[in-house]
């Protein structure tokens, strides 16, 4: 990927505006959730706003406790929602999640193959071992965060072999002779490997002229490992610039080791924008969305991932490196843990101060609250810091923050020159430069 000096946006379709008490307010439209509208009028706005790319994350398991307060995971197949915004979109990216531990790569590999054709050539795959979810697919237990990753990285090394195994250069359409397509080009692909037997061929040929560009979200030892082999662009957990700038210098030096140029690899952060007309709108904004958060869960949230019991101890009590020793015992989410771990070591939080970071929500994402005007000059300051190439927007407490951040902050990206006023190339790999 050659950068332009621009940032790369996306967009999360996970209704972010809607989490804590968001869906409450009588703008949030909640009751359409799982209507397509619903999201074909986001993404028409996104797309007028010229955001590179949509982003679909997704989860196959529900915590059905969560519902009495919250949709939680509640949500659409990521590949059939994509599609029918494919139908009423022409240029934005559409970038479809699918796990590498549960589905078989024959038929993600189709599914995404076949999102390309239907979006003419705006498919991108975000690649994602799960970390919840086993009970329903089979009673074997989930295998260990390294194993995943070797699954994952024999996944999709078959699936680009499945989608290289149909050219659509084999495709003739000779009329007059009755030749459809070359045969001798489409071949099966043999894999025989420690995960996965597949033969081959793929039943859709690929869309011509259009690479299929790979997302990947995880930041564990194995999972920055695997970003740097295969990804074009990471979405990053980054609470702050200097985790930001550590990320990315460790994805690049990564990618190097690997042989690949560390430019055609970009660390897109996800920035929870509070936004609103005034700074004290915004922070009555974001106060109102995290009324009713739940003290004891975050409590909860650290014992599990330091094996450190917050609740215990006085609120102004500052915490150690040593309180918090390694766990040598699994933990659902090594990122989160990790994180946790380093926002320890860096700064030494009181008890009050760690219950009050992001970290502590389990998305540890980059947070802005306050005008449109203010989040340009800070996403200005993360990108000339090397703290990412772009940024996944999370817009949250309302949709208000939705429409400011396609009506004010994306225009004043563009005015500053850090963001490209429009789309370039035919399809998305095109646009992205892959």
């Amino acid at each position: 990927m050659t950068r332009s000096g621009k940032l790369c946006v996306g967009l999360s379709l996970a209704i972010t505006w809607l989490n804590g008490e968001g869906w409450r307010r009588p703008d949030s439209d909640i009751e359409h959730i799982h209507c397509a509208e619903f999201y074909i009028d986001i993404a028409k706005r996104a797309e007028k706003a010229k955001l590179d790319f949509l982003f679909r994350p997704d989860s196959l398991f529900l915590d059905a406790s969560r519902l009495s307060s919250a949709p939680g995971f509640s949500s659409l197949d990521p590949s059939l929602l994509l599609t029918a915004i494919a139908q009423e979109t022409q240029r934005i990216g559409l970038v479809s999640t699918a796990s590498t531990s549960f589905y078989p790569p024959y038929v993600v590999a189709r599914q995404i193959q076949s999102l390309n054709w239907l979006s003419r050539g705006r498919a991108g795959w975000n690649i994602v071992t799960s970390m919840d979810g086993s009970d329903n697919f089979s009673d074997e237990p989930m295998l260990s965060s390294a194993d995943r990753y070797a699954k994952a990285r024999e996944f999709t090394d078959v699936v680009q072999a499945l989608w290289a195994s149909y050219p659509d250069e084999a495709l003739v359409l000779d009329r007059a002779t009755g030749l459809y397509a070359n045969a001798d080009k489409v071949r099966p692909i043999h894999h025989r490997g420690s995960h996965f037997s597949v033969e081959g061929p793929l039943t859709v040929p690929t869309y011509p002229g259009a690479k299929i560009p790979l997302f990947q979200a995880g930041a564990s030892e194995w999972g920055r490992d695997f970003a740097a082999r295969v990804a074009h662009g990471v979405f990053a957990a980054a609470p702050d610039i200097a985790a930001g700038v550590d990320l990315r210098a460790d994805l690049r030096s990564r990618a190097s080791a690997h042989g690949r140029d560390p430019d055609d690899l970009r660390v897109l952060p996800g920035l929870s924008l509070f936004l609103g007309d005034t700074e004290s709108e915004a922070r009555d904004l974001y106060a109102q969305t995290h009324a009713g958060q739940n003290l004891q869960r975050k409590q909860a949230y650290i014992l599990e991932n330091l094996g450190l019991d917050v609740g215990a101890l006085p609120a102004d009590m500052p915490i150690t490196p040593d309180m918090a020793p390694k766990l040598n015992r699994p933990v659902r989410s090594r990122t989160h843990a990790d994180l946790l771990r380093r926002l320890i070591e860096r700064e030494t939080p009181t008890v009050r101060e760690l219950l009050d970071r992001p970290e502590v929500s389990g998305s540890a994402h980059w947070l802005f609250v306050g005008t449109p005007q203010d989040a340009a000059r800070e996403i200005a300051r993360w990108f000339e810091a090397g703290a990412g190439d772009g940024f996944i927007a999370l817009p949250g407490g309302s949709a208000r923050s939705m429409q400011l951040l396609f009506e004010n902050l994306m225009p004043l990206l563009i005015e500053d020159g850090l963001f490209d006023a429009d789309y370039r190339g035919g399809n998305f790999a095109e646009h992205l430069g892959v």
